[in-house]
């Protein structure tokens, strides 16, 4: 019987209800362990990610096993629920709904995970709707602006 063999490579980048700034830098680590945990515990493997105070890059390699809105709903739901019970925030902390998920090859793993490493830096001198926005046009992406995340400008 024959196997399946995939190599799929997806950056997954979603938002904070209301692009509000609810992650704090201090606890950025510990959200990055907690949803590295879950991406693992689904089976995937977990290339890089980086949570600025409104938004989350992740690159995976993604098997066939699941299915990309599955691992980001189980992502975005475990993650909500262990920034609510740490009570990081005052209130209660959801992300917004949505994500973008943006395929690449092999060959551009390591330049996928220097850009999501360096995100501090690059959001010096670009927002992240003027990023987002970017990705959808690179990709070819056609999309309706009221349908994207709430803006804070």
């Amino acid at each position: 019987m024959a196997n399946t063999y995939t190599q799929i490579y997806i950056q997954i980048v979603f938002a904070v209800k209301g692009r509000q700034h609810l992650i704090p830098k201090e606890n950025r680590e510990e959200l990055h362990k907690f949803i590295s945990g879950i991406v693992s515990n689904r089976g995937q493997k977990l290339f890089s990610i980086f949570a600025m105070p409104d938004h989350v890059h992740i690159l995976v390699s993604l098997s066939p096993s699941i299915s990309i809105s599955d691992l980001v709903r189980d992502i975005k739901a475990g993650s909500s629920k262990f920034i609510n019970d740490k009570n990081w925030i005052n209130g209660k902390f959801n992300w917004q709904e949505g994500y973008g998920a943006f395929s690449y090859s092999k060959s551009s793993v390591d330049a996928v995970v220097k850009y999501i490493l360096n995100q501090e830096e690059h959001h010096k001198n670009k927002s992240f709707k003027e990023e987002y926005l970017d990705f959808l046009n690179k990709f070819e992406i056609e999309y309706d602006s009221k349908y994207l995340f709430d803006w804070i400008e």
